[in-house]
Parts: structure tokens; sequence; C-alpha cells
């Protein structure tokens, strides 16, 4: 019989891997910087058209900048944290599912474990 497990993968933080991860993290923040500078030139777009109530119309808007605000402001938490953190260091990266093969006589508690894949620059350095 085969089930279905969840897999760990984790990252062994390299002077590559914090490069790019350093990288992405600001490519994000930028991404979020323009959806802002977009959604207020919208807003004031949208006040000059009078077809919208401009109480509603600036809730909506604010809402949606204090989004984006906030998820910049922890992408930034994470640039911090990412160039504290010291080379060596696993970060788990994602979870996958992958098949598991049981048949009637295996320790439950051995087969069914939390396993982990670790990666180290793109190549699969262990499984344990």
């Amino acid at each position: 019989m085969q089930i279905i497990q969840t897999v760990v993968v984790k990252q062994i933080l390299t002077e590559n891997s914090k490069k790019k991860l350093a990288d992405h993290y600001e490519a994000q923040k930028l991404q979020y910087q323009r959806e802002i500078s977009q959604l207020q030139f919208e807003l004031k777009r949208l006040e000059k058209n009078k077809g919208y109530s401009p109480g509603a119309l600036k809730n909506h808007f604010e809402k949606e900048i204090n989004k984006r605000l906030e998820k910049e402001k922890l992408i930034e938490f994470q640039i911090e944290q990412l160039h504290m953190l010291p080379l060596g260091s696993e970060l788990k990266e994602k979870e996958v599912q992958a098949l598991v093969e049981i048949k009637i006589g295996d320790i439950w508690d051995g087969r069914i474990g939390q396993p982990t894949i670790i990666i180290k620059d793109g190549i699969i350095e262990d499984i344990r």
C-alpha cells in the first residue's frame, strides 16, 4: 500500500544561496513599492472622476495600500534576519508530498517519521 506523506525541504545557507534569497526579497519589496505607487495614482485619478463616493473610494484604497505596506515591512524584517543568519544554517524552504510504500510488519513510528530533504546550492545533500 502507498500513502502520501509530507516531506520538509530545507536549504543550507551558503554565500550563493544567501545572495539569491536577498535578491528575491529585494525584488518582492520593489514590487510592493510599485503596487503602492500604482494604487496611489489610481486613487488620485478616480478622485477626479465624480462617479464614485470619495469616502468609500479612499477607504478601499487605503486598505489595499496598508496591506502592501505590511507586506513590505515583513520583507524588510526577513532581510534583516537573513543578514544575521550564519552560513551553514538550515532554512525551511517548502514542503512537498511524497508517496511512501508501507506493508504489513513495518514499524509505524520508523516509517512515518518526518522525512527531510537537505539542499545545498540547488543540489540534494542529504535525505533524513
